[in-house]
Protein backbone atom coordinates (compact mmCIF):
# COMPACT_ATOMS: atom_id res chain seq x y z
CA UNK A 1 0.00 0.00 0.00
CA UNK A 2 1.44 3.39 -0.99
CA UNK A 3 1.79 6.24 1.45
CA UNK A 4 -0.93 8.15 -0.41
CA UNK A 5 -3.41 5.25 -0.15
CA UNK A 6 -2.59 4.81 3.55
CA UNK A 7 -3.11 8.52 4.15
CA UNK A 8 -6.43 8.45 2.27
CA UNK A 9 -7.61 5.46 4.31
CA UNK A 10 -6.75 7.23 7.57
CA UNK A 11 -8.68 10.34 6.47
CA UNK A 12 -11.80 8.26 5.75
CA UNK A 13 -11.61 6.44 9.08
CA UNK A 14 -11.16 9.74 10.93
CA UNK A 15 -14.02 11.42 9.05
CA UNK A 16 -16.48 8.54 9.53
CA UNK A 17 -15.59 6.75 12.77
CA UNK A 18 -17.24 3.38 13.24
CA UNK A 19 -17.93 3.04 9.50
CA UNK A 20 -14.53 1.88 8.26
CA UNK A 21 -13.98 3.04 4.73
CA UNK A 22 -17.71 3.39 3.97
CA UNK A 23 -18.75 6.77 2.71
CA UNK A 24 -21.04 8.97 4.83
CA UNK A 25 -24.58 7.71 5.20
CA UNK A 26 -27.15 9.66 3.22
CA UNK A 27 -30.82 9.75 2.32
CA UNK A 28 -32.51 11.29 -0.71
CA UNK A 29 -35.90 12.90 -0.14
CA UNK A 30 -38.25 14.50 -2.65
CA UNK A 31 -40.68 16.89 -0.95
CA UNK A 32 -43.51 19.12 -2.09
CA UNK A 33 -43.58 20.84 1.31
CA UNK A 34 -42.42 24.46 0.95
CA UNK A 35 -38.67 24.57 1.43
CA UNK A 36 -38.95 27.28 4.08
CA UNK A 37 -40.91 24.82 6.24
CA UNK A 38 -39.35 21.47 5.33
CA UNK A 39 -35.66 22.39 5.25
CA UNK A 40 -35.36 23.17 9.00
CA UNK A 41 -36.90 19.77 9.80
CA UNK A 42 -34.46 17.99 7.50
CA UNK A 43 -31.53 19.94 8.95
CA UNK A 44 -32.60 18.90 12.45
CA UNK A 45 -32.66 15.27 11.30
CA UNK A 46 -29.14 15.64 9.91
CA UNK A 47 -27.90 17.10 13.18
CA UNK A 48 -29.56 14.40 15.27
CA UNK A 49 -28.48 11.39 13.20
CA UNK A 50 -25.38 12.43 11.27
CA UNK A 51 -27.12 11.26 8.08
CA UNK A 52 -26.66 13.59 5.12
CA UNK A 53 -29.96 14.63 3.54
CA UNK A 54 -30.11 15.32 -0.17
CA UNK A 55 -33.36 17.15 -0.91
CA UNK A 56 -35.29 17.91 -4.06
CA UNK A 57 -38.00 20.52 -3.62
CA UNK A 58 -40.93 21.39 -5.85
CA UNK A 59 -41.82 24.66 -7.53
CA UNK A 60 -44.94 26.59 -6.51
CA UNK A 61 -46.65 26.58 -9.92
CA UNK A 62 -46.48 22.79 -10.39
CA UNK A 63 -47.02 21.88 -6.74
CA UNK A 64 -46.53 18.12 -6.11
CA UNK A 65 -47.32 17.12 -9.70
CA UNK A 66 -43.80 17.65 -11.01
CA UNK A 67 -42.25 15.49 -8.30
CA UNK A 68 -44.86 12.76 -8.75
CA UNK A 69 -44.19 12.65 -12.49
CA UNK A 70 -40.47 12.48 -11.81
CA UNK A 71 -40.87 9.61 -9.35
CA UNK A 72 -42.91 7.68 -11.90
CA UNK A 73 -40.34 8.37 -14.61
CA UNK A 74 -37.60 7.08 -12.30
CA UNK A 75 -39.56 3.97 -11.28
CA UNK A 76 -37.17 1.48 -12.90
CA UNK A 77 -34.08 3.21 -11.48
CA UNK A 78 -35.21 5.17 -8.40
CA UNK A 79 -33.04 8.02 -7.21
CA UNK A 80 -35.14 8.95 -4.17
CA UNK A 81 -35.59 7.07 -0.92
CA UNK A 82 -38.46 9.02 0.61
CA UNK A 83 -41.35 11.09 -0.69
CA UNK A 84 -42.60 13.71 1.77
CA UNK A 85 -45.78 15.04 0.22
CA UNK A 86 -47.81 18.06 1.29
CA UNK A 87 -51.06 16.22 0.53
CA UNK A 88 -52.54 12.73 0.10
CA UNK A 89 -54.11 11.99 -3.26
CA UNK A 90 -50.97 11.89 -5.37
CA UNK A 91 -49.25 9.74 -2.79
CA UNK A 92 -52.08 7.29 -3.38
CA UNK A 93 -51.44 7.51 -7.11
CA UNK A 94 -47.81 6.55 -6.54
CA UNK A 95 -48.97 3.55 -4.54
CA UNK A 96 -51.21 2.46 -7.42
CA UNK A 97 -48.34 2.90 -9.90
CA UNK A 98 -46.07 0.62 -7.84
CA UNK A 99 -43.60 3.39 -6.96
CA UNK A 100 -43.90 2.89 -3.19
CA UNK A 101 -43.06 0.02 -0.88
CA UNK A 102 -44.67 -0.79 2.50
CA UNK A 103 -43.02 0.35 5.71
CA UNK A 104 -44.64 0.23 9.12
CA UNK A 105 -42.87 2.81 11.25
CA UNK A 106 -42.89 2.34 15.03
CA UNK A 107 -44.88 5.61 15.00
CA UNK A 108 -47.59 4.22 12.70
CA UNK A 109 -49.86 2.84 15.41
CA UNK A 110 -50.31 6.22 17.12
CA UNK A 111 -51.97 7.90 14.14
CA UNK A 112 -55.78 7.90 13.57
CA UNK A 113 -57.01 5.46 10.92
CA UNK A 114 -58.06 8.12 8.35
CA UNK A 115 -54.48 9.36 8.24
CA UNK A 116 -52.65 6.16 7.40
CA UNK A 117 -52.63 3.33 4.90
CA UNK A 118 -53.73 -0.03 6.30
CA UNK A 119 -51.10 -1.73 4.11
CA UNK A 120 -48.34 0.59 5.43
CA UNK A 121 -47.57 2.30 2.12
CA UNK A 122 -47.91 5.79 3.61
CA UNK A 123 -48.62 7.61 6.85
CA UNK A 124 -50.21 11.03 7.30
CA UNK A 125 -49.24 13.65 9.87
CA UNK A 126 -49.43 17.40 10.61
CA UNK A 127 -52.48 18.68 8.74
CA UNK A 128 -53.35 21.97 7.13
CA UNK A 129 -56.88 23.07 6.31
CA UNK A 130 -58.30 24.44 3.09
CA UNK A 131 -59.62 27.89 4.00
CA UNK A 132 -60.66 31.25 2.62
CA UNK A 133 -58.33 34.20 3.20
CA UNK A 134 -60.04 37.59 3.40
CA UNK A 135 -58.92 41.22 3.64
CA UNK A 136 -60.25 42.94 6.76
CA UNK A 137 -60.17 46.35 5.07
CA UNK A 138 -62.28 45.19 2.14
CA UNK A 139 -64.75 42.89 3.87
CA UNK A 140 -66.51 42.66 7.21
CA UNK A 141 -66.93 39.30 8.89
CA UNK A 142 -70.66 39.56 8.25
CA UNK A 143 -69.90 39.77 4.50
CA UNK A 144 -68.25 36.36 4.40
CA UNK A 145 -70.00 33.51 2.58
CA UNK A 146 -71.06 30.64 4.80
CA UNK A 147 -70.19 28.24 1.99
CA UNK A 148 -67.70 28.15 -0.86
CA UNK A 149 -70.68 27.48 -3.13
CA UNK A 150 -71.89 31.05 -2.56
CA UNK A 151 -68.83 32.35 -4.41
CA UNK A 152 -70.61 31.74 -7.72
CA UNK A 153 -73.06 34.53 -6.87
CA UNK A 154 -72.86 37.77 -8.91
CA UNK A 155 -71.68 39.86 -5.92
CA UNK A 156 -68.40 37.90 -5.94
CA UNK A 157 -67.70 38.38 -9.64
CA UNK A 158 -63.97 39.09 -10.27
CA UNK A 159 -63.42 39.19 -6.50
CA UNK A 160 -62.21 35.64 -5.81
CA UNK A 161 -58.79 34.07 -6.48
CA UNK A 162 -58.07 30.38 -6.94
CA UNK A 163 -54.78 28.59 -7.57
CA UNK A 164 -54.73 26.77 -10.91
CA UNK A 165 -56.62 23.56 -10.05
CA UNK A 166 -54.29 21.12 -11.78
CA UNK A 167 -51.74 21.19 -8.97
CA UNK A 168 -51.21 20.92 -5.23
CA UNK A 169 -53.95 21.27 -2.66
CA UNK A 170 -56.30 22.98 -5.11
CA UNK A 171 -56.41 19.85 -7.26
CA UNK A 172 -56.93 17.75 -4.15
CA UNK A 173 -59.77 20.06 -3.05
CA UNK A 174 -61.51 19.66 -6.41
CA UNK A 175 -61.04 15.86 -6.35
CA UNK A 176 -62.45 15.78 -2.82
CA UNK A 177 -65.56 17.65 -3.99
CA UNK A 178 -65.98 15.14 -6.82
CA UNK A 179 -65.98 12.35 -4.24
CA UNK A 180 -68.33 14.11 -1.79
CA UNK A 181 -71.02 15.81 -3.90
CA UNK A 182 -70.46 13.94 -7.15
CA UNK A 183 -68.94 14.86 -10.53
CA UNK A 184 -72.01 16.60 -11.96
CA UNK A 185 -72.51 19.00 -9.04
CA UNK A 186 -68.78 19.66 -8.77
CA UNK A 187 -68.44 20.47 -12.45
CA UNK A 188 -71.51 22.72 -12.30
CA UNK A 189 -69.89 24.55 -9.39
CA UNK A 190 -66.59 24.96 -11.23
CA UNK A 191 -68.46 26.28 -14.27
CA UNK A 192 -70.16 28.75 -11.95
CA UNK A 193 -66.80 29.97 -10.67
CA UNK A 194 -65.50 30.33 -14.22
CA UNK A 195 -68.62 32.20 -15.31
CA UNK A 196 -68.17 34.49 -12.33
CA UNK A 197 -64.65 35.23 -13.63
CA UNK A 198 -62.71 33.70 -10.76
CA UNK A 199 -59.09 34.86 -10.91
CA UNK A 200 -56.89 31.81 -11.55
CA UNK A 201 -53.28 32.20 -10.35
CA UNK A 202 -50.06 30.19 -10.05
CA UNK A 203 -50.28 28.87 -6.52
CA UNK A 204 -51.84 29.45 -3.11
CA UNK A 205 -49.13 31.92 -2.11
CA UNK A 206 -50.08 34.10 -5.09
CA UNK A 207 -53.71 34.07 -3.93
CA UNK A 208 -52.54 35.09 -0.46
CA UNK A 209 -50.42 37.92 -1.80
CA UNK A 210 -53.24 39.33 -3.94
CA UNK A 211 -55.49 39.46 -0.89
CA UNK A 212 -52.72 40.87 1.34
CA UNK A 213 -52.12 43.65 -1.20
CA UNK A 214 -55.84 44.44 -1.30
CA UNK A 215 -56.16 43.67 -5.01
CA UNK A 216 -58.99 41.25 -4.30
CA UNK A 217 -61.03 40.72 -1.12
CA UNK A 218 -61.06 36.94 -0.80
CA UNK A 219 -59.48 33.74 -2.12
CA UNK A 220 -58.95 30.02 -1.64
CA UNK A 221 -55.73 28.98 0.08
CA UNK A 222 -54.33 26.89 2.96
CA UNK A 223 -53.86 27.68 6.64
CA UNK A 224 -50.06 27.84 6.41
CA UNK A 225 -50.15 30.54 3.75
CA UNK A 226 -52.57 32.65 5.77
CA UNK A 227 -50.59 32.18 8.97
CA UNK A 228 -47.41 33.51 7.36
CA UNK A 229 -49.28 36.67 6.31
CA UNK A 230 -50.85 37.14 9.74
CA UNK A 231 -47.46 36.81 11.46
CA UNK A 232 -46.17 39.61 9.21
CA UNK A 233 -49.02 41.86 10.35
CA UNK A 234 -51.01 41.77 7.11
CA UNK A 235 -54.67 42.88 7.35
CA UNK A 236 -56.04 39.41 6.61
CA UNK A 237 -57.75 36.59 8.44
CA UNK A 238 -58.66 32.99 7.66
CA UNK A 239 -62.15 31.56 7.51
CA UNK A 240 -63.22 27.93 7.81
CA UNK A 241 -66.18 27.62 5.41
CA UNK A 242 -69.12 25.22 5.23
CA UNK A 243 -69.52 24.69 8.96
CA UNK A 244 -73.07 23.58 8.26
CA UNK A 245 -72.35 22.00 4.88
CA UNK A 246 -69.70 19.76 3.39
CA UNK A 247 -67.12 20.97 5.90
CA UNK A 248 -63.51 22.08 5.59
CA UNK A 249 -60.99 19.88 3.82
CA UNK A 250 -58.16 18.73 6.09
CA UNK A 251 -54.89 18.02 4.28
CA UNK A 252 -52.29 15.97 6.14
CA UNK A 253 -48.68 15.63 5.07
CA UNK A 254 -47.87 12.11 3.90
CA UNK A 255 -44.58 10.28 3.91
CA UNK A 256 -43.71 7.08 2.05
CA UNK A 257 -40.74 4.85 1.26
CA UNK A 258 -39.76 4.54 -2.40
CA UNK A 259 -39.54 1.00 -3.78
CA UNK A 260 -35.94 -0.03 -4.52
CA UNK A 261 -34.59 3.35 -3.43
CA UNK A 262 -30.80 3.53 -3.07
CA UNK A 263 -30.80 4.02 0.73
CA UNK A 264 -33.74 2.12 2.25
CA UNK A 265 -32.45 1.94 5.82
CA UNK A 266 -31.71 5.64 6.16
CA UNK A 267 -35.00 6.25 4.35
CA UNK A 268 -36.81 4.41 7.15
CA UNK A 269 -34.93 6.45 9.73
CA UNK A 270 -36.04 9.68 8.07
CA UNK A 271 -39.65 8.48 7.97
CA UNK A 272 -39.51 7.62 11.68
CA UNK A 273 -38.21 11.11 12.41
CA UNK A 274 -40.86 12.85 10.31
CA UNK A 275 -43.57 10.89 12.10
CA UNK A 276 -42.21 11.69 15.55
CA UNK A 277 -44.08 13.88 18.02
CA UNK A 278 -41.02 16.13 17.93
CA UNK A 279 -41.57 16.86 14.24
CA UNK A 280 -45.32 17.40 14.59
CA UNK A 281 -44.64 19.85 17.40
CA UNK A 282 -41.97 21.69 15.39
CA UNK A 283 -44.39 22.08 12.49
CA UNK A 284 -47.11 23.30 14.86
CA UNK A 285 -44.86 26.01 16.31
CA UNK A 286 -43.37 26.95 12.93
CA UNK A 287 -44.79 29.58 10.59
CA UNK A 288 -46.54 26.73 8.81
CA UNK A 289 -48.76 26.31 11.89
CA UNK A 290 -49.66 22.75 10.95
CA UNK A 291 -52.10 20.94 13.22
CA UNK A 292 -51.01 17.68 14.90
CA UNK A 293 -53.40 14.87 13.99
CA UNK A 294 -52.93 12.90 17.21
CA UNK A 295 -53.23 13.74 20.87
CA UNK A 296 -50.37 14.48 23.22
CA UNK A 297 -48.36 16.67 20.84
CA UNK A 298 -47.31 20.10 22.13
CA UNK A 299 -48.77 22.93 20.07
CA UNK A 300 -49.49 26.65 20.46
CA UNK A 301 -52.34 27.39 22.86
CA UNK A 302 -54.21 29.45 20.28
CA UNK A 303 -53.98 26.78 17.57
CA UNK A 304 -57.29 25.33 16.45
CA UNK A 305 -57.35 21.60 17.12
CA UNK A 306 -58.33 19.53 14.10
CA UNK A 307 -61.03 17.86 16.21
CA UNK A 308 -62.72 21.29 16.60
CA UNK A 309 -63.13 21.73 12.85
CA UNK A 310 -66.09 20.41 10.92
CA UNK A 311 -63.91 18.31 8.67
CA UNK A 312 -65.00 17.21 5.23
CA UNK A 313 -65.79 13.50 5.43
CA UNK A 314 -63.57 12.66 2.50
CA UNK A 315 -62.37 9.22 1.48
CA UNK A 316 -58.87 10.02 0.23
CA UNK A 317 -58.76 6.86 -1.90
CA UNK A 318 -62.02 7.77 -3.62
CA UNK A 319 -60.84 11.35 -4.14
CA UNK A 320 -57.61 10.08 -5.71
CA UNK A 321 -59.64 8.14 -8.27
CA UNK A 322 -61.15 11.41 -9.49
CA UNK A 323 -57.84 13.23 -9.95
CA UNK A 324 -57.48 12.58 -13.68
CA UNK A 325 -61.11 13.40 -14.53
CA UNK A 326 -60.95 16.56 -12.43
CA UNK A 327 -57.67 17.56 -14.05
CA UNK A 328 -59.01 17.12 -17.58
CA UNK A 329 -62.14 19.09 -16.81
CA UNK A 330 -60.27 21.95 -15.12
CA UNK A 331 -57.72 22.15 -17.89
CA UNK A 332 -60.46 22.64 -20.45
CA UNK A 333 -62.43 25.03 -18.26
CA UNK A 334 -59.64 27.24 -17.00
CA UNK A 335 -57.41 27.15 -20.09
CA UNK A 336 -55.19 30.25 -20.29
Amino acid sequence: MTRFMLFFLMVLITAYPGQGVCMARQVVVYTSVDQVFSEPILKAFEKKTGITVRSLYDVEAAKTVGLVNRLMAEKKRPKADVFWNSEVTRTLRLKEEGVLTPYQSPQWQSFPAPFKDSDYYWTGFSARARVLIWHTGLLKESDLPESIFELTQPKWQKKVALAYPLFGTTSMHVAALYSIIGPEKTEAYLKGLAANQVIVVNGNSVTRDLVVEGKIPIGFTDTDDVNVAILKGAPVRMYFPDKKGVGTLLIPNTVALIKNGPNPETGKQLIDYLLSRETESRLAFSQAAQMPVRTGVKKPENMVDFSQIRAMAVDYHKAAQYLERASRFCQELFVR
